[in-house]
C-alpha cells in the first residue's frame, strides 16, 4: 500500500514536470530558452514517471528496465540539449532580445569555424 502511494507520488511529480515543460515550450521567446525547458522536462519528467514505476513494481525485470531508462536519460538528455544548442548558434539562430550572455560568442567559436 505504502509502495504503490509513494510510487504515485513520484508519477505525478513526473507528470508536472511534463507540464511545466510544456508550457516553457509554448510560452518562452527563442529556440535555447525552449531547449532548456524541454531538456528539464525530459530528465526529470521521465525519471520521475519511470522512478514511480520502478517503486511500484519493485526489483523484477520490469522495474530494471525501468531503471535502465532512467540512467539512458539521464546520460543523453543533457548532451543532446547541448549539441542541438551548439548547432543552432553556429546555425546563427538568433538569441532572443531580452538575452544578456551569450558564452559561444564570448569564446568567438563562430569567429574560428569561419576562418
Amino acid at each position: 500500500m505504502i509502495r504503490e502511494t509513494i510510487g504515485m507520488v513520484f508519477i505525478f511529480i513526473g507528470i508536472a514536470f511534463d507540464f511545466f515543460g510544456v508550457l516553457g515550450l509554448v510560452r518562452l521567446p527563442d529556440v535555447y530558452n525552449r531547449l532548456q525547458a524541454a531538456t528539464k522536462c525530459v530528465t526529470f519528467g521521465s525519471a520521475g514517471i519511470l522512478f514511480g514505476t520502478f517503486i511500484i513494481q519493485g526489483f523484477n525485470s520490469f522495474g530494471f528496465k525501468a531503471l535502465i531508462g532512467i540512467t539512458f536519460i539521464f546520460l543523453t538528455s543533457p548532451v543532446a540539449a547541448h549539441a542541438i544548442s551548439r548547432a543552432a548558434h553556429r546555425a546563427r539562430i538568433p538569441l532572443a532580445k531580452e538575452t544578456i550572455v551569450d558564452e559561444y560568442e564570448k569564446d568567438k567559436e563562430l569567429k574560428e569555424q569561419t576562418t
